[in-house]
This record gives structure tokens, C-alpha cells and sequence, in this order.
């Protein structure tokens, strides 16, 4: 090991024994370039260093490595064997000094499971990371991107979907951690654009796994997020969101759902851009199954492009749907043949084959007689009467009570919050002075 080498470990034991954290995490952030060009011999170092006492310089080792993967070519199950165990065994009051390092260490685990096509033995890792790093359940981090990711590349949501489905009330940042913990890292934490751009990929990320699970509300929340977040420029990230945001808008409502006009950037950039989208809106909105059909063919090259053929298909689906439940509020009886012709479907059989698949999800209520072939189009018949759905009914209450505790939790927050009450004063001497202005005698030039 060479005698840098040598240096380092001795910081790292020394500082680590003295319980001097924030000066080791302070000052290790200049090694890191050292342990890039060493990447052949990190192994010894890691040999020579223990996981628990000396979390933070294992950390660097472990970027380091994965900084100079392309170069080194490393075994991938060493990396990731290594990775595990770091999140299994790292001392998590070290680790809350070098917060943003572990971060882009996570990112960049990501980026390698990705390149080898080993997603899904990433996916424990990264929950228990964010199990270990986030303050609370509702707090989203940088790296439920990544588990979004893993989740995506490997076809596997059964552990993202519990992260998905709890709603955020606090955002960690790497410029909130950096200023929090008073340091100066490297440029490389402190890209505040990364911190835009690992929010967006979470909400985009998540919608594509909703819509994967075909759970198309919370899909469209999440494209919602995505592209009416507060922005001075467009984000490619957000203008692909707001692609599948009208699609998914056609499946849930039927038309564009509703978007806040403050979002200026939607009209002035993604709009234009997104022309195919909003001719396959104009088009759903005649309620013309062939129409549809014609122009999602016209169109298929830049929907496969944008690999959202698969959702075109399901808009297409959709409106045969939306098509059968119109024939519901119109007449009580109908013979299949006829479903079929009034909803531009191909055959008797294939209007049978969505009549069943909709009174099977409680999309409308019938029944077909199968000897004339005649469908019996049928009210709902919940009663409201039942102890379920009482119980359904109490659980609703329930949820909507925590989510007004909640949010006078954080309007309390944001008022006793002492950079809202600066401006808030601030605002206040501003419209006191326009209301009183000052009068002067002589000279206003004086």
C-alpha cells in the first residue's frame, strides 16, 4: 500500500477513534481523487478499515470504486456483496455526516447494476438504504429514484410499491444536508440541478410503475407532480411525463385532467412539443373507436419512439369501455351484435369478452343471456347499508381527518418558520411604505 494510501487510513482510524466525525468528513472529500487512482489496491485498504467503526472512511472507498468502475472493470457480485454489507453494517450516526456522499454512492451503485443488467439485486440494498438515511417514513430522498429505477429495469414492484403509496410531507436535498451540516463539498454533491432532477424522476418513475400495475389514478397524481412543478425552464424529464400524463388522463376521465394555470412552463414549451399527444386527445374526445385506431397508426412510429404504444393501446381500451358504459344510460337491453357495431368493436364475441371483463371489475352491472345472446344492462345495486361499507366509509373519514392534522401541522411550520416571517415582515414594511409615502419640502434632488 502506498504511503498516501497509508495516510489516509491513519486519518480515517485516528479521527474515527477520536470520534472527530465532522472534521474527518470535512477533510475526506479531497481523498477521493487519490482512491480513484488507486483503484487496484482499495481492497487492501478496505482489509485494514472496519465497516462499524470506521464508516465514513469505508464510504469513500466504496465511491471511489465506483467512480473508477469503467476503468477497473470490477467483478460485479464483489461490488454489490460490498455495497450490501455497508448498508447492513455502517454506523448510522458517521453516516449522517457524509449524508450527500452516500447519496451519490447510491446513485452510482444505480447507474452500475443498470449497465450490467443486475437490477434486481439492487432493489433490497437500496430499501434498506432509504430505510437507514431518511428522518421519517414520509420523507423522500434522492435515492427512491434509484429504487424506482431498479424496480422498473427488473419488472419487480412488490418493495417500491409500499414507498410509493405513502405520501410525502419532507424532501431531503443534498443543498439542504450540505448547509445543514455546514460543509463544503465537492461540486459534484453540491449540483443543486441534481436535486430537481431526482425529485422529478421519483414522480416519473412512480407514474410508470402505477401505470405498469394499471392503478391509472395514482399514476396520473404522480405525472401530475412531475409537470407542475415549479420550473423557469422545461425539463425533458417533465415533458415525457406530460406525454403519458394525457394518456393517462384519457383512461381515468376521458379527457385532459385538470392542471394548475400557473404552470406556464405546460403552454410555453411542452405543448408544442407534444402534438401528437393532443391530436390523440382531440380525436378520443369524438368518441370514435376508428377514428382512434386510425390515429394512433398514423402516429405509431413516435409512439414506439416514446415507448408508449403499450398506453396508446390502453387509451384505445379504454374508450370501447367508456363506449359500452354510455350504452348502459341509454337502453336496458341490447343484443351483443349490436354492442359490438355501436361501439366499433370487430365481432359479438370480442363484446362479450369486454362486457365480462368490466361486470368482473364493477365497471358497470349486467348480465348476458348466452342462449339469445342479449345483454341486461343493470343499476348498481349497493345499497349503502352494509357493515363493509360503513367501514370503508369510517376508513375515508379517518384519512381525511390525519391529512387536515397534517397539513395544520405544516402551515404551523412554514408561519413559526423564521425565513417565512423575515419575508413576511419584509412584504409587510414594503406595502406600509407604498401606502404612506414620504413628502418633501425643497429640492427633491436634496
Amino acid at each position: 500500500m502506498g504511503s498516501a494510501l497509508e495516510n489516509y487510513v491513519n486519518q480515517v482510524r485516528t479521527l474515527s477513534a477520536a470520534g472527530s466525525y465532522r472534521e474527518l468528513a470535512d477533510e475526506l472529500p479531497e481523498s477521493l481523487s487519490l482512491l480513484v487512482r488507486n483503484w487496484s489496491i482499495l481492497d487492501n485498504v478496505l482489509e485494514t478499515l472496519d465497516m462499524q467503526q470506521h464508516t465514513l472512511g469505508v464510504l469513500y472507498v466504496l465511491l471511489g470504486k465506483l467512480h473508477s468502475a469503467a476503468t477497473a472493470n470490477p467483478e460485479p457480485m464483489q461490488i454489490i456483496e460490498l455495497m450490501r454489507e455497508f448498508v447492513q453494517r455502517s454506523n448510522l450516526d458517521q453516516l449522517r455526516y457524509a449524508v450527500c456522499p452516500f447519496y451519490e454512492t447510491c446513485h452510482l451503485f444505480t447507474d452500475f447494476l443498470v449497465q450490467h443488467n443486475l437490477s434486481i439485486l439492487g432493489i433490497k440494498v437500496l430499501s434498506l438504504a432509504i430505510d437507514q438515511i431518511r428522518q421519517m417514513e414520509t420523507q423522500l430522498t434522492p435515492i427512491h429514484a434509484d429504487l424506482c429505477q431498479l424496480s422498473l429495469k427488473a419488472k419487480n414492484f412488490n418493495l417500491i410499491l409500499p414507498y410509493l403509496d405513502t405520501d410525502i410531507t419532507d424532501i431531503s436535498t443534498v443543498a439542504a444536508e450540505c448547509k445543514n451540516q455546514q460543509q463544503q463539498q465537492p461540486q459534484h454533491t453540491l449540483d443543486a440541478n441534481n436535486d430537481a432532477k431526482y425529485f422529478l424522476l421519483y414522480y416519473y418513475y412512480g407514474g410508470m410503475i402505477y401505470t405498469a400495475i394499471k392503478n391509472y389514478e395514482r399514476a396520473l397524481y404522480f405525472f401530475e407532480v412531475c409537470i407542475t412543478t415549479p420550473a423557469m425552464a422545461m425539463s425533458h424529464i417533465m415533458l415525457e411525463a406530460y406525454k403519458k400524463f394525457l394518456m393517462v388522463s384519457l383512461i381515468v376521465e376521458g379527457k385532459i385532467a385538470y392542471i394548475p394555470k400557473n404552470t406556464q412552463v405546460i403552454g410555453r414549451f411542452m405543448k408544442p412539443l407534444a402534438s401528437h399527444y393532443h391530436d390523440l386527445v382531440n380525436v378520443y374526445g369524438n368518441s370514435s373507436s376508428e377514428e382512434l385506431r386510425i390515429i394512433i397508426l398514423k402516429y405509431s412510429e413516435a409512439f414506439t419512439r416514446d415507448n408508449n404504444m403499450g398506453l396508446a393501446k390502453q387509451v384505445a381500451t379504454s374508450l370501447y369501455k367508456r363506449n359500452i358504459q354510455r350504452l348502459t344510460k341509454t337502453f336496458l337491453t341490447l343484443s351483443l351484435s349490436d354492442v359490438a357495431s355501436r361501439v366499433q368493436l370487430p365481432s359479438a364475441a370480442e363484446a362479450e369478452r369486454y362486457i365480462l371483463n368490466m361486470i368482473k371489475s364493477g365497471e358497470i352491472f349486467a348480465s348476458i343471456n348466452q342462449k339469445d345472446g342479449m345483454v341486461l344492462f343493470k343499476d348498481d345495486p349497493e345499497q349503502y347499508n352494509l357493515p363493509d361499507m360503513f367501514l370503508n366509509v369510517q376508513t375515508n373519514i379517518t384519512q381525511v381527518l390525519d391529512l387536515v392534522k397534517q397539513i395544520n401541522k405544516m402551515e404551523e411550520e412554514i408561519i413559526l418558520n423564521p425565513m417565512y416571517v423575515k419575508k413576511s415582515l419584509g412584504s409587510q414594511d414594503d406595502d406600509l411604505a407604498s401606502q404612506h409615502p414620504k413628502t418633501y419640502s425643497g429640492d427633491p434632488t436634496d
